[in-house]
């Protein structure tokens, strides 16, 4: 008679045998610190605004929406196989960094710049661009203002702590003209003040006033002057240090880009599964161990698109209905600048 303990020896020498474990995968380490947690909690989370349409907000029923939200979405479709099993965390920009840093939210997508400044002294970086952008100005259409450079002496509500803050005072700076910022942190109230009259301009990335403008009652009645005085790539930051999820969070965007640039979309993506084309086949798991690599299911891809769509769909239903052109935020073989490396 074999002892409970021999006996359970060799029925865990018949699992590694078969290359099976007797730990559930979810509960080995991953060699990603931010993945073990993620799997232990069953739930991603992820840094967001605290309301930018268009971007992250809140529906009627209090479901988040937009490019940033449905960005988050996609990471946990990659890693939990479920893109609804995620927390939102509401940020500003004088929190944000923190919040990543100190390991309350897993990943920031934010609408936040990618700096150099940032990258180098904040013990994160960037793992992709989900939206290019650049600091503009919104005006009263009734100024009759029709450049930045014509408004000398004016008011400017702006966020601080941002990235525009900086592009408007190198700005006025080169172009020698003064300028007075009204720096308030709150969306809403930098979003009232301008409206009221408090400011005589209302600056951030040209996505955001675009977006503002679309939603006002009578959007004639404003102006997006067409200065774009910065460049602003703006996308998913994670720590340093973990390099299988930065892995992770930027080949989730590479491979709703790649599904877009394929064809492969939420309605078609189980009939794909059927494709010979090799390029299909890999990114949706049927050949290969991508998924497997970055330590995810092969079908990591597969869950993204089928969950969440691939990157056209997502701007689409985000950006598109907003208004705003896709312009250089198409994929590359149509114009724009995003690209993905190969997936094999």
């Amino acid at each position: 008679m074999i002892r409970p303990t021999i006996a359970g020896g060799l029925f865990a020498g018949f699992l590694l045998s078969a290359g099976l474990s007797a730990t559930p995968a979810a509960a080995q380490p991953t060699g990603s610190a931010t993945l073990d947690a993620v799997r232990a909690r069953g739930q991603l989370v992820c840094g967001v605004s605290t309301g930018v349409p268009g971007f992250s907000l809140p529906d009627s029923q209090g479901v988040w929406r937009g490019l940033d939200a449905d960005s988050c979405r996609a990471i946990a479709a990659a890693v939990l196989g479920d893109a609804n099993k995620i927390k939102f965390a509401p940020l500003t920009t004088q929190n944000r960094f923190t919040a990543l840093q100190s390991g309350e939210i897993d990943v920031l997508i934010r609408s936040t710049t990618w700096t150099l400044g940032r990258e180098a002294n904040l013990g994160l970086e960037f793992a992709g661009v989900n939206y290019y952008d650049g600091t503009g100005f919104l005006v009263k259409t009734a100024m009759g203002v029709k450049s930045a450079k014509e408004m000398d002496g004016a008011t400017i509500c702006v966020q601080p702590g941002t990235s525009t803050e900086l592009a408007i005072a190198d700005y006025y700076r080169v172009n020698k003209i003064k300028y007075t910022p009204v720096l308030i942190e709150n969306l809403a109230e930098i979003q009232s003040a301008f409206l009221s009259g408090r400011c005589d301009a209302y600056s951030t990335d040209s996505s955001a006033l675009a977006t503002f403008r679309a939603t006002q009652p009578k959007k004639e009645d404003f102006v997006l002057l067409p200065e774009i005085i910065s460049k602003e790539p703006l996308g998913a930051m994670v720590r340093k240090g973990d390099d299988k999820w930065f892995d992770i969070v930027r080949w989730t965007y590479f491979a709703e880009v790649t599904g877009e640039e394929l064809g492969v979309n939420q309605k078609n993506v189980d009939q794909m599964l059927t494709s010979t084309t090799p390029d299909v086949r890999r990114l949706l798991g049927l050949e290969g161990d991508l998924g497997k690599a970055l330590g995810l299911d092969n079908k990591f891809a597969f869950n993204i698109i089928k969950q969440v769509g691939n990157f056209g769909e997502i701007w689409d239903r985000s950006i598109t209905v907003l208004g705003v052109p896709r312009g250089i935020n198409n994929i590359w073989n149509k114009g724009g600048l995003h690209y993905a490396p190969p997936m094999r």
